[in-house]
């Protein structure tokens, strides 16, 4: 196999080697944002808990093709870790398991200069747009938008600033590849010499947070290299690839896919809107991207943006969250009804390139049933289209979750 040099080693290595001149560090959950610290007594104990989450899923399926789809059950998502707390030092280590495969979500320390200041870095969410500031366990539309899957990256090693003021909210990361998480794991450090490398923001400002009445708007905008890719032409990295199956856990069949190979860079942006009153918010995004080619090949551009209005039946108003910059999760006794529609394109003619473009509106209820415990139905209609050699496809699917976070 051939190996490809990038600058992702040096760079990320700098990053790792920057922040050995802090002290030393401790983990936090997703959820938890910049809480207060205090310096450690000599007699002060470091503070273990454990962090975990459990999906059960149903679902009742209707398609042309319906062999692709039987209705069923699953368990798509089983997490169990252990985060740590020592003054201003946090840290977490969580494991999944899902669809047969083990695989590390959470790894990462994190120091705290402050109550509205703080520096994190391992494999961890990298903030990009309003739905990255969440896990994809935690949308209120139980499937995330197929946008937000096809332009946002999953958990990625890096380093990642935050600084959560009162009226605004930002972020500053340096990460590499996503396939860094298993080569780096699997190959150990030679793994990192192969990897492409990427930088990220996410700028909001949020005049109004108080209960029932909220109005923030951001924008996020992203840097990233060619990644690995094993494609027609062998090993190669010098491209993007990009899949998204259709919105259910249950069953796993993929909806859209696309190839961008002879890349030099990628570009994208994604500003995001939030507005509640009393107990009624609007949630919503737009994504662009960019990716651009060596040898004369026109750039690949692809869209998306999803818009959610959701709304309390019962549990009074909404709450915001300062760490997270958006809603809070309702209190618990709650009944929330949403509904969604999301646009994702993956085809772009002047390039040549057609991933298939999606249409996906649904329409659901949530419970709180406590602060750990959801319970979740959604009803989805899904059509996707422009897909060469792939007939244009409808799909409608009624599904459960009992989902325990904690």
């Amino acid at each position: 196999m051939k190996r490809f040099h990038t600058p992702g080693a040096t760079l990320f290595g700098a990053l790792l080697i920057s922040t050995s001149l802090f002290p030393a560090s401790v983990f936090a959950s997703e959820t938890t944002a910049t809480p207060e610290q205090t310096a450690p007594s000599p007699a002060e104990k470091a503070q273990f808990s454990p962090v975990g989450t459990l999906l059960l899923d149903g679902g009742l399926f209707i398609s042309p093709d319906k062999q692709e789809f039987p209705d069923g059950v699953a368990v798509p998502d089983v997490r169990l870790g252990v985060a740590m707390k020592y003054g201003k030092w946090q840290a977490k280590v969580e494991a999944g398991f899902a669809y047969g495969k083990v695989a590390l979500k959470d790894m990462w320390m994190q120091y705290d200069f402050s109550t509205t200041d703080f520096l994190r870095v391992g494999l961890q969410m990298q903030q990009f747009g309003y739905q990255n500031a969440t896990a994809a366990c935690q949308k209120v539309t139980m499937i995330e938008p197929i946008s937000n899957t096809i332009f946002n990256e999953p958990h990625l090693i890096g380093i990642q600033w935050f600084h959560s003021a009162d009226k605004y909210f930002t972020t500053l990361s340096a990460h590499v590849e996503p396939n860094a998480s298993s080569k780096v794991l699997g190959r150990g450090a030679e793994g990192m010499s192969q990897e492409g490398y990427g930088f990220r923001t996410r700028l909001v400002a949020r005049p109004y947070h108080s209960s029932g009445r909220m109005l923030q708007a951001g924008i996020s905008g992203a840097f990233l290299t060619p990644q690995y890719h094993n494609g027609e032409e062998g090993d190669t990295h010098d491209a993007f690839s990009f899949r998204a199956n259709f919105p259910s856990k249950v069953v796993q069949v993929q909806a859209l896919s696309a190839d961008v190979s002879r890349a030099m860079n990628l570009w994208k942006l994604t500003p995001e809107l939030m507005a509640c009153y009393g107990p009624m918010a609007l949630e919503s995004q737009y994504f662009f991207m960019q990716i651009n080619r060596r040898g004369g090949l026109p750039a690949f551009r692809a869209h998306g943006a999803y818009a959610t209005l959701r709304g309390l039946i019962l549990g009074g108003d909404y709450q915001y969250s300062m760490g997270l910059a958006g809603i809070a999760n309702p209190q618990k006794g709650s009944l929330e009804g949403v509904v969604s529609y999301n646009y994702t394109g993956l085809s772009d003619s002047r390039a040549g390139i057609y991933g298939g473009r999606l249409n996906d509106i649904s329409v659901g209820v949530n419970y709180y049933f406590n602060r750990y415990i959801t319970g979740k139905l959604r009803y989805s209609a899904t059509h996707v289209w422009d897909r060469p050699g792939l007939k244009a496809h409808d799909f409608s699917a009624v599904q459960m979750r009992l989902q325990l976070i904690f």
